[in-house]
């Protein structure tokens, strides 16, 4: 993902730095980084951008699903 995408990412989700920030778990400071090019944007960061988009939350396990730790 490059800054223009994660730009471009920020305006279809309608967030502004400090909602695009916090939804994905950044400080302001960091997202701002990213969005000027100044600091690399992690594989993490555009995947979670993509599951924000698609509508999706954090990943809870079902009941009766394996939840045993690795």
């Amino acid at each position: 993902m490059t800054s223009d995408e994660l730009r471009s990412w920020q305006s279809h989700m309608g967030y502004t730095y400090d909602t695009a920030a916090q939804a994905l778990g950044l400080s302001r400071a960091g997202y701002a980084k990213m969005v000027l090019g100044k600091s690399p944007i992690e594989r993490r960061t555009a995947l979670a951008c993509a599951a924000l988009a698609a509508g999706l939350d954090e990943w809870q396990p079902t009941l009766g699903s394996n939840t045993a730790p690795l």
